[in-house]
C-alpha cells in the first residue's frame, strides 16, 4: 500500500471533511485567537510555561491543528495528518483530560473537560490512516504521479505495509 494511495470512497471523504473542520476550529483557536482562543502567543506560553512542553511540541500542536486540518480537508498527507492528530489527542488526555474522567463538562460540575472528545478523533483518525483519503483527496494525484513515474523510471516507489 502505497502512503498516498486510496480509494474512491465516500467514507473517506466524509471522516477527513468532517475531522478537518472540527480540528480547524481548535486549531484556528491556537493560532490566531479565533472562536475565543488565545491566539499563536498565548497558546505557547500556556503550553511552554504553564503545562511544561517543549515548545517544539506546542509548535506542532498548533500547526497541526491550524494547518495541518486545512490539508487534511483536501486529502493531502491524509496518513500523516491523522497520525499526527492520534499523537495530540494522546498527548492531551495523558496531560490534561484524564483527571476529569471520560465525559466532558456537559453540566459544569468537573474542574475540567473529559477526553471522550478526544477518543472520537483518535477513532475517526485511525480510521483515515488505514483507508486513506477518499474521494477527492490530493493523495490520489499524488499516488497517480508516483505511480506513473515508476513505470517510466522502473524504480520502485516507496511503499508502507
Amino acid at each position: 500500500m502505497s502512503f498516498f494511495k486510496t480509494d474512491d470512497s465516500w467514507a473517506g471523504l466524509i471522516l477527513r471533511v468532517g475531522l478537518g473542520t472540527v480540528m480547524f476550529a481548535h486549531g484556528a483557536q491556537k493560532l490566531f485567537g479565533w472562536f475565543g482562543g488565545n491566539g499563536f502567543d498565548g497558546t505557547m506560553g500556556f503550553f511552554t510555561q504553564k503545562m511544561g512542553l517543549p515548545w517544539l511540541v506546542a509548535f506542532l500542536v498548533i500547526m497541526g491543528e491550524s494547518l495541518g486540518s486545512l490539508g487534511l480537508i483536501a486529502g493531502f498527507l491524509t496518513r500523516f495528518t491523522a497520525a499526527s492528530f492520534v499523537v495530540i489527542m494522546i498527548g492531551a488526555i495523558a496531560t490534561v483530560h484524564w483527571p476529569q474522567g471520560f465525559f466532558m463538562n456537559w453540566f459544569g460540575q468537573q474542574q475540567g473537560e473529559g477526553y471522550e472528545y478526544h477518543v472520537l478523533v483518535i477513532a475517526m483518525s485511525a480510521a483515515l490512516v488505514v483507508i486513506g483519503g477518499g474521494k477527492w483527496a490530493l493523495d490520489t494525484v499524488i499516488a497517480r504521479k508516483l505511480e506513473k513515474s515508476e513505470r517510466v523510471s522502473g524504480q520502485p516507489v516507496m511503499r508502507t505495509a
